[in-house]
């Protein structure tokens, strides 16, 4: 069972996400950092689950489809006029491998946090258009979203064609009606990193008057990205993005997994990054190995959630990394469902009613929720 999070006066006891083949001697406390978000899972889990219910008729084959009858997970959230509204990933087809169906974003609110109404349509999903050769016949996948000083929302999601997954990005006055805007990284140093796999953009952004928008260093917008390694790419509109390169003319690694260690595989940026006083906090995905470098303190494969400080000064400058991570599979749907191993994809972050709501997608298959008190 992954033991649940609270506060004890300003200091954060993190206690070690325990699974059947954990010793009984493993460590169960990490050193308290006034840095760290702790959270404990909501009480009502999960909050969303698949309807096939809801019918979408499809604008490149014209046919009608149930488009989210296999599964609702991986949401971004943002807070608008005192509403939650959580952008989701839709798949359709249950019978299709993982990583073979069509998925879409789906808009769903709530005045609580907690209690969601979906939308009847799909808001944003792959047509006949300039973009369809990055985004069908996977979709649209795992979105992020973020709101820029003026008041615009933009979208961070990953293009799946089954051959190449792209970042991508979306802009919106509304929520509801979506520009689409193609690969982020597509006029970066003339197209070199257009066509390198690229997924999950977190935007650093600033809790301001309540609402977290997002922050310009310099005139630029950062964001860390990736799957594998952190990286980091900087944009004066949020649309064109850079990435950051080393000395040798290749992607900057500002963060890499820890053999050994519950983010032994991948290190995966998860929901928009906070600018605090104390620096640059990032919560993100770490995925256990299977095999060699693997820690046995977690199932191997499993997605858990950990944290990380960047420099505010130099945001390519890591600081502290939380060593236990603060979120991990323990709930019957958190470790079975499409993706068996264990996931607790963290992936929406709200500060809503002076409490912080952190959305993630449960085994590929449903949404979860977790609260800072």
């Amino acid at each position: 069972m992954c033991s649940r999070i609270s506060l004890v006066s300003i200091l954060i006891l993190f206690l070690a996400c325990k699974n059947k083949s954990e010793p009984t001697d493993a460590p169960q406390e990490e050193p308290a950092s006034i840095w760290l978000l702790g959270f404990e899972k909501a009480e009502k889990n999960p909050i969303m689950i698949p309807d096939s219910t809801y019918i979408f008729t499809d604008p490149i084959t014209q046919n009608e489809v149930r488009w989210q009858k296999a599964d609702v997970f991986n949401p971004g959230a943002i807070v608008k006029n005192d509403t939650v509204y959580l952008l989701f990933r839709a798949e359709d087809n249950p019978d299709a491998i993982l990583g073979g169906r069509t998925s879409r974003i789906g808009l769903a609110y709530s005045t609580n946090g907690i209690d969601f109404t979906k939308y009847p349509e799909p808001v944003f999903f792959p047509q006949d258009d300039a973009f369809k050769k990055w985004d069908y016949p996977g979709g649209m996948e795992d979105p992020r979203i973020v709101e820029t000083p003026d008041g615009t929302y933009l979208m961070y999601y990953t293009s799946w064609n089954q051959d190449v997954a792209r970042l991508s990005v979306a802009s919106s006055d509304d929520l509801k009606n979506w520009t689409n805007h193609g690969p982020i990284f597509q006029r970066a140093y003339d197209g070199k990193f257009l066509d390198v796999w690229s997924k999950s953009g977190s935007v650093v952004t600033e809790l301001t008057n309540g609402r977290l928008i997002a922050k310009k260093f310099n005139g630029k917008y950062l964001m860390y990205w990736g799957e594998l390694f952190v990286n980091l790419a900087e944009s004066e509109n949020g649309i064109d993005w850079t990435p950051l390169l080393d000395e040798n003319g290749e992607l900057l690694h500002v963060f890499k997994p820890t053999l050994n260690e519950f983010d032994s595989h991948l290190t995966e940026p998860g929901p928009p990054a906070l600018y605090t006083e104390n620096g640059i906090l990032l919560l993100y995905n770490g995925k256990n190995l299977s095999g060699e470098g693997a820690t046995d303190q977690y199932p191997e494969g499993t997605y858990c959630g950990g944290q990380v400080l960047f420099d505010k000064e130099n945001p390519t400058k890591m600081l502290e990394r939380l060593a236990i991570p603060f979120i991990c599979p323990s709930l019957p749907h958190e470790v079975s469902g499409q993706y068996k191993a264990g996931t607790t994809f963290i992936q929406g972050l709200v500060y809503f009613k002076d409490q912080w709501f952190l959305y993630y997608g449960t085994a590929d298959s449903m949404v979860g929720l977790a609260i800072k008190k």
